[in-house]
């Protein structure tokens, strides 16, 4: 799998002045290793260490100095430290030796010319437990399950790529790319079930994947749970998030429990910091800063649509659908979009966003929020006339600015729409295929509203 856009980012990272140590973030099974085995192509030298190996270990449990360090992992791999310059050393599954991430301020101190990245599958496990984190001395990246750019290019549909990045693309490319986007939304991104398909173009022999990659992160639970009454915690977290991804949530009684806020909450966190899932807290305000009300209930995104589908068992309504938003309540489809802001978004700070505004007699609700040139974008996921969106109009009420926009399953357009206030607003209709295309089509929109004006 061939993932170009984390690829550019490690290309920036290569080439920056005050380089430092990088550590790769990212849930299991998202690719991580991969994504390195073929970043390090273009070097003279290439040093892979696997830290559940006992042999590769070794050096980092007798550590000393760094000079030593060195001389020992280059011994171990037979190639030669006077070519160190054009060398990467790639760490993997660091967590085995958790003191080797203190060990990376030293390179970044003594050899900033090495250029070591390192990550591990169950690195976040160990966040808060007594590590010396070397602050200021490593960059931290997050890797992402596979976005629809990238399943286009992992299926060899090159043309399409190249309509999906034409701004605005032509519209006899819409029905295509509906048809492949809907293939996405059932696969979804996970490396080794979208390699699957594009070997076999099987639905059906998906079904033994998924069920293996579930499985797999119900195993991992002993590893970062704190006992064993907090293993039954996550485990029934895990397996209850799948039917709750991408709606509200609270925590007491979570997944049809009688568990605890408490309990809950500890387990729903744990997830998110080893990025199984993701809690977005509501904005309030139509204006920067955004400022989540951590007091009100989030809604949850999971790491990969192709496995709600799964779970949930949708999958056959996704194939024969004219539309997505009729899938699952249009729950599918939000969350879908939800995945695809986050896809390439690579800092590990990065968030999602949505709005609400609550009244004892109603509630509005806008499905995500972003930042643009110091607005506050609102973007509905859903299909209907214009005149629908109510939420979409008490925001744009409150918002100083006139920009919105809609995904939905027809073609690009920009509506003129008029708030119940009597306020007027530019809506940009995108097909939904087009979100990982939304920064460019907000430069476009902007441009096409200025020479409206």
């Amino acid at each position: 799998m061939f993932k170009r856009e984390i690829i550019k980012e490690l290309e920036f990272w290569l080439v920056k002045a005050d380089r430092k140590p990088l550590v790769i973030r990212g849930a299991r099974q998202v690719g991580k290793t991969t994504v390195i085995h073929q970043f390090a192509k273009q070097f003279e030298q290439y040093i892979y260490l696997n830290l559940e190996i006992k042999e590769d270990k070794q050096p980092f449990l007798n550590y000393t100095n760094l000079e030593e360090l060195l001389q020992a992992i280059f011994f171990l791999k037979n190639q030669l430290i006077s070519k160190k310059e054009n060398t990467l050393i790639f760490i993997d599954e660091i967590q085995e030796v958790p003191e080797a991430l203190n060990i990376l301020r030293y390179f970044y101190e003594q050899e900033p010319a090495i250029k070591i990245i390192a990550a591990g599958s169950m690195l976040e496990s160990i966040f808060d437990k007594k590590i010396h984190f070397p602050v200021g001395r490593i960059e931290y990246k997050v890797l992402r399950p596979v976005s629809f750019p990238e399943f286009l290019e992992a299926l060899g549909e090159m043309a399409a790529l190249e309509q999906l990045q034409h701004i605005p693309f032509n519209n006899f490319a819409h029905d295509k790319l509906l048809k492949l986007y809907q293939q996405y939304a059932i696969i979804g991104g996970m490396p080794e079930v979208v390699n699957s398909y594009v070997k076999n173009k099987d639905f059906t022999s998906l079904q033994s994947i998924f069920d293996s990659l579930i499985a797999s992160y119900l195993d991992d639970v002993e590893k970062y749970a704190k006992n064993d009454t907090q293993v039954l915690h996550l485990r029934h977290v895990i397996r209850s998030s799948f039917a709750e991804a991408g709606k509200r949530i609270k925590f007491a009684g979570f997944g049809n429990s009688s568990y605890r806020s408490r309990e809950m909450g500890e387990c729903l966190r744990t997830l998110e910091k080893v990025l199984l899932i993701h809690l977005l807290y509501p904005n309030t305000s139509a204006t920067l800063p955004f400022q989540p009300d951590l007091k009100k209930s989030p809604r949850l995104q999971i790491l990969d649509t192709g496995m709600l589908n799964h779970f949930v068992g949708i999958q056959k309504e996704i194939l024969g659908t004219e539309d997505l938003s009729k899938i699952y309540q249009g729950t599918m489809i939000e969350h879908l979009t939800g995945q695809e802001l986050l896809a390439n978004q690579y800092h590990a700070l990065s968030e999602l966003y949505f709005w609400v505004k609550e009244k004892k007699e109603s509630t509005a609700e806008i499905d995500f929020l972003i930042p643009f040139e110091g607005k506050v974008i609102p973007i509905e996921t859903k299909s209907g006339k214009t005149g629908t969106l109510k939420s979409l109009h008490q925001f744009m009420d409150d918002a100083p600015h006139n920009m919105a926009i809609r995904f939905y399953n027809g073609h690009v357009n920009i509506s003129e729409v008029k708030t119940p206030q009597n306020k007027t607003f530019f809506l940009l209709n995108l097909p939904y295929y087009l979100v990982s295309q939304i920064k460019a089509y907000l430069r476009w929109f902007q441009e096409q509203i200025e020479e409206k004006n």
